[in-house]
């Protein structure tokens, strides 16, 4: 794998631990083999002293060495996770919102978490095995052919038995191993899912039609995992029994050398005890494989999520850095985006311009892209046409942590964290003094239902706040956008669940904006809310400036058409119409 390369230390640990057993295991046969061969010539106990201490010895030293190869291999194991869940999480921040809301994040979460951890059989049992099935057998097969030349030519001939019965279980149990992962993948995303609506499924009499679902899905992985351990123990019987036939035929050849006086009784024993022994890592390593399987599956998955393009102009990291949006214009281009499945444009061919300080209103229809469009500014969406430049620098060649680093972002439903209140609110700027989290908190509206929690800021919340309301859950949320002080402020409904009361505390918080720093408000609401500014219509894939002419590609009987730069500065209109 390619991510073994943070663990190659202790996979070059490993092997070399297995080269040391497998010197251990002839030394150990070829001791006890002399111990036999001299008790049964009369020699007393005082005589094999030296040689019971060296086997002994050689016992103790292979135990220790086959404990320490499990040691670093499970160390390696664990390097290997940490990278692969950092390049993971990562990759999946990379490939932005988008592609997250086609997933299944149940799915992700058993892969992040119980998925690599199935591969710690994989690299502390199946690889140390791998090595000694390869290392041990050509060690053995040298020494029995170099002692006895015809038990050497048996255990060559049924040796490769054991690896081939090997693959072709194998074969069968990746392919069942793999739909059991995917069952699995959708039994955990379904079951998040169910937990998460299950107010709402009970009040619409739908639990149980859910439980029933839960039941057949785990019915079926029930049955593919017991159908994979089938094929796991028909396996071990397979390869036991021939390992079980090769090892007889040895014995009974020697065994009628021996008797005739062909082969001598020394090098009979050293034959019979390390012949067992050319088999053993081949089982073993069989018996592992199927352990491992799990782990190999979930590694593959996370591969090709890996291997999943970021689309252009998403997350850039080592690029020049953002320009500071207190001075700089943004400008779109002609800018589509397209979503796939959807046969037009959400956005088609958007020329706007976006001034410091300004302030903006997109309103619209349900779908006619107004969150799209702060989705582009927050660079979770990637343009499928057009540029989009601040200043003179095009936004897709910036990093994106940076730029982001000037965006302030109020979504619909914020997240909350089962922290302090304090600590939510200074989630966007980490290590902020208590005096700075509390004025914004009163910025927000926010300090007053705060400061009469049972232990003030330090009062932990909840999973989700849900015990706030859903006003006092906005207010908090807004007091992070506050306490950022970012340039450039993004919100996209933020009154859209709000009781009337709720709403006019929230507005009256975002009228006490600076303005110094750039609004765009995505509303569903009659009237102004962010004071002075522009009010843009979003629909069809064009937004017009109420009151005013087409701002980029307002339909006709073409798909497109032509578009003109808005103009900042515009009264606000009072017309708006309900908001995605």
């Amino acid at each position: 794998m390619a991510a073994s390369g943070q663990a190659r230390g202790y996979l070059i640990v490993t092997a070399l631990l297995g080269l040391v057993v497998t010197g251990l295991i002839l030394a150990q046969a070829g001791l006890l083999a002399h111990v036999l061969a001299s008790a049964a010539s009369g020699r007393g106990a005082a005589a094999l002293h030296g040689s019971l201490v060296a086997l002994l010895a050689v016992v103790v030293g292979r135990a220790a060495a086959v404990q320490a190869g499990e040691v670093a291999a499970l160390r390696g194991a664990a390097a290997v996770k940490e990278r692969l869940r950092s390049r993971l999480a990562r990759h999946a921040l990379h490939l932005g919102p988008a592609w997250l809301g086609r997933q299944r994040p149940g799915e992700l979460t058993a892969l992040a978490a119980g998925g690599l951890d199935s591969l710690d059989p994989y690299f502390a049992r199946y690889l140390p095995q791998l090595i000694l099935a390869v290392a041990v057998p050509a060690a053995v097969l040298a020494t029995v052919t170099s002692a006895d030349w015809i038990s050497g030519l048996i255990i060559a001939v049924t040796l490769p038995l054991i690896p081939l019965f090997a693959a072709l279980a194998g074969l069968q149990t990746k392919a069942q191993t793999r739909r059991s992962w995917q069952l699995l993948a959708r039994l955990s995303g379904h079951f998040l899912d169910v937990v998460q609506g299950l107010p709402t499924l009970k009040v619409f009499g739908r639990a149980a039609a859910q439980e029933r679902l839960i039941a057949e899905v785990t019915d079926e992985y029930r049955a593919s995992v017991m159908a994979t351990l089938r094929i796991a123990f028909l396996s071990a019987l397979v390869l036991e029994l021939s390992a079980s036939l090769a090892t007889a035929l040895v014995a009974v050849e020697v065994g009628l050398r021996l008797l005739y006086g062909h082969l001598d009784y020394p090098t009979a024993l050293l034959v019979l005890l390390v012949t067992p022994e050319a088999y053993l890592p081949l089982r073993n390593a069989s018996a592992q494989f199927h352990a491992s399987a799990d782990g190999i599956t979930a590694a593959g998955r996370v591969f090709e999520i890996l291997d999943t393009d970021v689309p252009r102009g998403l997350a850039v990291p080592g690029r020049p850095a953002a320009p500071d949006l207190r001075s700089q214009t943004i400008i779109f281009n002609g800018v589509s985006v397209a979503y796939p499945g959807r046969p037009r444009p959400v956005i088609d061919h958007l020329d706007l311009t976006i001034s410091p300080g300004e302030r903006i209103t997109l309103t619209g229809p349900n779908g006619a892209g107004k969150s799209t469009i702060l989705a582009v500014l927050l660079r979770f969406v990637a343009p499928a046409g057009g540029s989009i430049k601040v200043g003179t620098a095009d936004l897709t060649a910036m990093a994106a942590d940076l730029w982001r680093g000037q965006v302030g972002w109020l979504p619909q439903r914020p997240a909350l964290f089962p922290w302090s209140a304090a600590e939510n609110i200074a989630l966007g700027e980490p290590g902020a003094p208590r005096a700075a989290v509390e004025r914004a908190a009163t910025l927000a509206g926010a300090a007053e239902f705060i400061s009469e929690l049972p232990d003030g800021y330090d009062t932990v919340l909840d999973e989700r706040a849900l015990r706030l309301s859903a006003g006092q859950r906005q207010k908090i949320a807004l007091a992070r956008l506050f306490l950022r002080q970012t340039p450039l402020l993004l919100l996209d409904e933020p009154t859209a669940h709000l009781d009337p009361a709720s709403a006019a505390e929230v507005d009256a918080a975002l009228g006490s904006l600076t303005g110094e720093r750039t609004v765009i408000l995505v509303t569903h609401r009659d009237g102004p809310v962010l004071g002075p500014g522009r009010t843009l219509v979003v629909r069809d894939g064009a937004v017009t400036e109420a009151g005013h002419g087409a701002l980029s590609g307002a339909r006709t009987d073409q798909p497109t058409a032509s578009a003109v730069a808005a103009r900042p500065g515009t009264a606000p209109s009072a017309a708006a119409a309900p908001a995605i």
